[in-house]
């Protein structure tokens, strides 16, 4: 197979058969997101780039100019950060690249200089790529480090800068203690898409001492019942200013770096606080201090303020304290504990007084330590920043929770009644030298101002009119473009391009990747083009059309550059990762909509889901890993595409499992040995050169007719919304078993020439289109069977099949629907009543009882009443006795049957006698009327439900 797939990897190559270029024909632009190459391709990267081009491949076949371009995200610190620790021989890395990455001791040697990583990884991901079969236009490849994509970075960057959208000033960052450095996603070993919570600290006054609640939703301090804190963990005395903190060893490790003046005093006994009671600052309310697993002492303060009503952790908590006896004796706070009740203040539509009881109970959460605490406590969260409003709070009743939030940490800030850290939204955090992150403030950082209402809207306008799949994502974007704060866009070093007016900072690497699509319109012609005459007038005439370049970038080419922009934006579609929902997607529409016209805004969003390996989470740093390049040798580049398309919707999380590879190996295999079979009953070689599909007449050929053309239409519907499971499902896995069912039917057939003759011709036809079909998902076999059956051209540049909707025969499939139940209740008979029959009798349903169920599905339901009234009164039947029996069976089965209405049942089991008889291994008769019926069995005949004797 690895053979036949180079030849034809080979062979587009030499026709640039996917390079695109501006023509008449309607266009589709998409892209994914760029790799960062510094490690080794796996299987988990060959799902994300293998969705794009199946639906590439799909929409190119549909007769669209389809561009599909890559390139090499190459800028941050890690590669510097490896280049470091192989020059320092480090065994963790020096072990993860010749192992897990596999890269030669020849080649590692020279791992010291960081462009060389990158320039290595990105080749080997070129020719991966190449060897999976996707349908590139390679000509627009470049690296984020080429001084022409600098320029392009520098131009966007002084547009915000121009437009009020980057600022400077103290901001958050993640950053490594270790190598004392800010760290982007790239940066990182774990934790990369996590995002930096800004958290209100709340101060509960203790004695002398504050105990101190670090919280996201500060608002909801009107409904506090307690304080946890987790007596397993260690607690400390903090000085900070004039004031004495009580909060956890671990969040005092992240909190010395954003408040610098705090210092350790002493240690606290955690376990002699629980009992005390503590002061809201809001409310002046006491709350007892109760004992809690679930508080983590890493996260925030290590001490949390309860609010059972509106958090479902405090609300699991509670409860499971209630239940826990030999707690509440240990502590003396029984009659207490027993006493606390959830404060409703927040009222959702759709939920009761006490939302976090109700998710709790939708999820089925068990206890603290149950894993879908976690996703009840995030819904929660998100509906009612979303959609929640204040209630039974004076001052504050009917505010939306966004708004009562700004209030209250308005108000506590003033009053020094609180105070605000940030944290990780996840952890562990962790550096690619494996040091743990935290979160440090910087001065005199440059940053995006995502907290800009301006903008904001903007990119609510920008999303309003994008097409997003899944489409319940499109609440998480309203999410997160409604809690992005401000983003620290500049670091110190690494690879990249420099800030434009301040050249001691580098821009991050999130950050200079959020319009680089507009940049795969114009990368081809880079090559022949100074970077030095690329100016901001230069992309200000490209991309915006503002006309004001007279640079050394002559026409006809500049004309050609700012044609090609406009040919192929808007981006049609945009494919990335779930974990990145939060951050690069949402920037994404922030700075299109920044920069260009509303008419050039993006269309649609892709997101995937995330990739397992035997039911384990993928991992190159812990060698959990399956690089694709191994997986292709093993099984084929088809195999592999067929593989992960095939095993859940791209949205979805996949699993690679061997033993499920080698079955869809099989499958394929049968898919390839298809034309053999067909070639062997026609008796001759196949030509699919200008076929035409010639009369048919029988039921079983019109059968796999009509279901072949209801499996193009199902998925070609599914491709269109990127559902290359359901896809698969209908043209292979389902119209396998139709295909066998069919083979099954025409065994006895095959003696008869006449017979014979349209059987060929109907398999010539489904073997044109489904190898077409496949095309898209298996294309190296698809070409190879294309070109020996005579396809014309490559059958990547064939026509996609559309589905005949006269060859769609509801009644043809339920005829055969027939068959196939007749012949499984002659043998399910003949197996329970253990006999060896020598004729088996069929009778067929009369007139009367097809009009009766006519007049049943014209009332739509089970009224027998009204369906034996009208059958009597238009005198169906003589016997009214019967009328009435058959009126109750009617209603009965009239809701549970698809009536495609009245069909000739004696000429379809004549037609498939020979059949129904070499399956029941007896003579079969089948009767119109009862001239031979001993049992009297005739009267037991329904519509699509003949009567069976056998004798």
């Amino acid at each position: 197979m690895n053979e036949i797939e180079k030849k034809w990897q080979k062979k587009w190559a030499e026709s640039h058969l996917f390079e695109s270029n501006p023509d008449n024909k309607e266009k589709i632009f998409l892209t994914v997101a760029y790799p960062y190459p510094s490690g080794a391709m796996h299987i988990g990267h060959g799902r994300t780039y293998t969705v794009p081009d199946v639906y590439a491949r799909f929409k190119r076949m549909q007769g669209y100019n389809v561009l599909f371009p890559m390139a090499w995200h190459v800028t941050g610190a890690p590669v510097i950060g490896i280049a470091k620790r192989i020059e320092r021989k480090d065994p963790w890395t020096l072990n993860i690249y010749e192992n897990v990455h596999k890269v030669s001791k020849e080649e590692l040697a020279k791992f010291t200089d960081p462009e060389y990583i990158v320039k290595y990884f990105s080749t080997e991901y070129h020719g991966v790529m190449q060897s999976m079969g996707y349908s590139i236009d390679w000509r627009r490849e470049f690296r984020t480090t080429d001084p022409h994509y600098k320029k392009f970075v520098e131009w966007q960057f002084r547009k915000l800068k121009s437009k009020g959208y980057i600022g400077k000033g103290k901001h958050p960052v993640k950053y490594c203690p270790e190598e004392m450095n800010p760290v982007g996603d790239h940066d990182l070993l774990e934790g990369e898409g996590v995002a930096i919570n800004e958290l209100t600290l709340v101060k509960f006054k203790l004695g002398d001492d504050y105990l101190v609640a670090a919280t996201f939703r500060p608002e909801t301090l009107f409904g506090a019942t307690n304080l946890w804190l987790n007596p397993d963990e260690e607690y400390i005395r903090v000085k900070l200013n004039d004031e004495s903190w009580i909060i956890t060893r671990k969040a005092f490790d992240n909190i010395i770096h954003q408040k610098k003046d705090a210092v350790i005093d002493s240690s606290i006994d955690a376990n002699g606080l629980i009992g005390q009671y503590v002061k809201n600052p809001l409310t002046d309310e006491e709350h007892i201090i109760l004992p809690a697993s679930f508080v983590d002492p890493g996260y925030g303060s290590g001490v949390v303020y309860s609010v059972p009503a509106h958090a479902p952790a405090d609300y699991i908590a509670l409860k499971d304290l209630k239940e826990n006896e030999e707690l509440l004796e240990k502590y003396d706070i029984k009659e207490k504990v027993e006493k606390i009740e959830p404060i409703s203040i927040v009222k959702l539509e759709g939920f009761g007084k006490f939302p976090a009881q109700e998710i709790i109970e939708k999820f089925g959460v068990k206890n603290q330590k149950d894993p879908r605490l976690s996703d009840a406590t995030n819904e929660l969260y998100k509906l009612e920043h979303a959609k929640g409003v204040m209630a039974n709070i004076p001052d504050y009743d009917g505010l939306k929770v966004p708004f009562a939030r700004d209030e209250v940490i308005k108000n506590l800030l003033e009053a020094k009644k609180g105070d605000v850290m940030y944290d990780f939204a996840e952890k562990p955090v962790v550096c690619r030298c494996g040091t743990e992150c935290v979160v440090k403030i910087l001065e005199d950082q440059w940053f995006l101002k995502y907290s800009d209402e301006q903008w904001k809207q903007s990119t609510y306008n920008c999303l309003a009119q994008e097409n997003i799949v899944p489409a319940e994502i499109r609440a998480n974007f309203e999410y997160y473009i409604g809690w992005l704060e401000d983003w620290a866009c500049s670091r110190r070093f690494g690879l990249g391009t420099k800030m434009p007016w301040d050249n001691q900072w580098l821009i991050e690497p999130l950050s200079d990747s959020t319009i680089y699509m507009a940049y795969y319109t114009i990368a081809k012609y880079m090559k022949d083009i100074n970077p030095d005459d690329l100016d901001d007038s230069f992309f200000d005439d490209v991309f915006l059309d503002l006309g004001k370049y007279s640079g050394n970038v002559k026409d006809p080419l500049f004309e050609d550059i700012k044609h090609e922009f406009n040919y192929w934006y808007p981006l049609d579609w945009r494919l990335s990762a779930k974990d990145l929902v939060g951050n690069h997607l949402s920037f994404h529409m922030f700075h299109h909509s920044a920069i260009f016209p509303e008419y050039k805004w993006p269309n649609g969003i892709v997101v995937f889901g995330m990739g397992l390996l035997e039911g384990n989470k993928m991992s190159s740093s812990k060698g959990n890993v399956i690089l694709l390049n191994d997986a292709i040798e093993a099984y084929g580049a088809d195999v592999v595409r067929l593989f992960l398309m095939a095993s859940a919707e791209p949205w979805q999380d996949f699993d690679w499992r061997e033993n499920e590879v080698k079955g869809t190996k099989r499958r394929l295999e049968w898919f390839s040995e298809f034309a053999d079979r067909v070639a062997e009953i026609k008796g001759s070689p196949v030509s699919l050169k200008d076929f035409k599909l010639g009369e048919v007449k029988k039921p079983i050929n019109n059968w796999i007719l009509s279901q072949f053309n209801m499996r193009i239409k199902d998925a070609t519907e599914a491709l269109e919304g990127f559902q290359t499971r359901k896809a698969l499902q209908e043209l292979l896995f389902i119209f396998k078993k139709d295909i066998d069912h069919y083979f099954h039917r025409i065994e006895h057939e095959l003696e008869d020439g006449e017979a014979k003759e349209e059987i060929s011709n109907v398999l010539t036809y489904i073997l044109c289109g489904w190898i077409r079909l496949m095309s898209p998902f298996v294309p190296h076999t698809s070409e190879e069977l294309w070109s020996k059956l005579d396809g014309e051209g490559f059958v990547s540049n064939a026509q996609w099949p559309e589905y005949n909707k006269n060859l769609i025969d509801e009644k043809v499939q339920k005829a055969e629907e027939i068959v196939q139940g007749l012949a499984g209740d002659i043998n399910e008979i003949k197996k329970i009543t253990g006999a060896e029959p020598n004729k088996i009798h069929i009778y067929v349903a009369p007139e009367w009882k097809w009009k009766v169920f006519e007049i049943a599905k014209d009332i739509g339901r089970p009224d027998i009443g009204r369906i034996m009234g009208e059958s009597i009164k238009q005198n169906l039947h003589d016997n009214k006795k019967e009328i009435a029996d058959f009126a109750k069976k009617v209603a009965r089965e009239v809701t549970k049957i698809k009536y495609v209405g009245q069909i000739d049942e004696c000429s379809i089991i004549e037609e498939s006698l020979d059949f129904l008889s070499s399956e029941a291994g007896a003579e079969v008769i089948v009767y119109e009327k009862p001239t031979y019926d001993p049992k009297g069995k005739f009267k037991n005949a329904m519509p699509y439900k003949p009567a069976i004797y056998i004798e």
